[in-house]
């Protein structure tokens, strides 16, 4: 199924997308018991939302290799995990806001998966059990903003800095997916997942005896190789073939801007 949420008349709906053209809206917990309403909306009369307002967001770094050959023998002890505010998240065809005191940001295109049950020290076969579905995330970054000593926080935080959308998609494959990136219409990232570092089962099973997941979390699942720093009014398309688009804009602070 493909779960969304989107505004019509200022009023948020979440539905399933079941036609090109067709969403059919539901009521209740897409995590536990919904039903249909009886309202259908056409998807060009819609704004779309982030799929999900998450309960939190893990990402973690460095994840991709450039070939399978490039993939180490051993992997790390303790892998690179941060925290993503959810104050954050934005949805499809939102502005990504350039923080005062930079002039570039780096864009990061990936797959994301939502957690759909509490998931507490779950086994590597287990695992995608507790998935719900995956959606695509773009991990945007401010490297200007890294501190000193290592601390990521600052630069992954702003408003705006994490894109989610334009779906939850629940019957795909993570493991024969494709993370891509086109910057103004030019091809930046293209990867197959079997290059990730920390793959998928071990990434979601090493989080599980850290802490307690629930449901609503979204592990950002990192970036492949290709990511680059950009500017005001670029164009960025995130995509996974089997999701969808998530096509943002760059735009730096507006002056006399309010706060979020």
């Amino acid at each position: 199924m493909k779960f969304t949420r989107f505004l019509v008349d200022a009023v948020v709906h979440t539905g399933i997308i079941e036609t090109d053209e067709t969403i059919r809206g539901i009521s209740g917990d897409i995590f536990g018991e919904w039903e249909y309403t009886g309202e259908t909306f056409n998807q060009s009369e819609v704004k779309f939302l982030a799929p999900l307002e998450p309960n939190q967001i893990i990402g973690i770094g460095a994840n991709y290799v450039s070939k399978v050959q490039d993939l180490p023998e051993q992997l790390p002890e303790i892998p690179v995990f941060f925290f993503k505010p959810v104050s954050s998240v934005i949805g499809p065809e939102d502005e990504i806001v350039i923080p005062n005191g930079t002039e570039q940001v780096k864009f990061e295109s990936e797959l994301a998966i939502v957690i759909g049950k509490e998931a507490k020290n779950v086994p590597e076969s287990k695992v995608l059990d507790y998935v719900f579905g995956y959606t695509v995330g773009n991990d945007v970054t401010a490297p200007q903003f890294f501190h000193q000593d290592g601390h990521w926080t600052i630069g992954k935080s702003f408003d705006t800095f994490t894109p989610l959308g334009p779906i939850i998609e629940t019957e795909l494959d993570p493991f024969q997916v494709k993370v891509e990136a086109r910057l103004n219409g030019v091809e930046k990232q293209n990867s197959a997942t079997e290059l990730m570092i920390i793959p998928i089962r071990k990434m979601i099973s090493y989080l599980t005896n850290v802490m307690t997941l629930k449901p609503g979390d979204v592990i950002l699942t990192g970036s492949p190789v290709g990511a680059e720093l950009v500017g005001d009014e670029d164009v960025i398309e995130c995509s996974i073939k089997e999701i969808g688009v998530l096509r943002n804009t760059f735009t730096k602070v507006k002056e006399n801007a309010t706060t979020r």
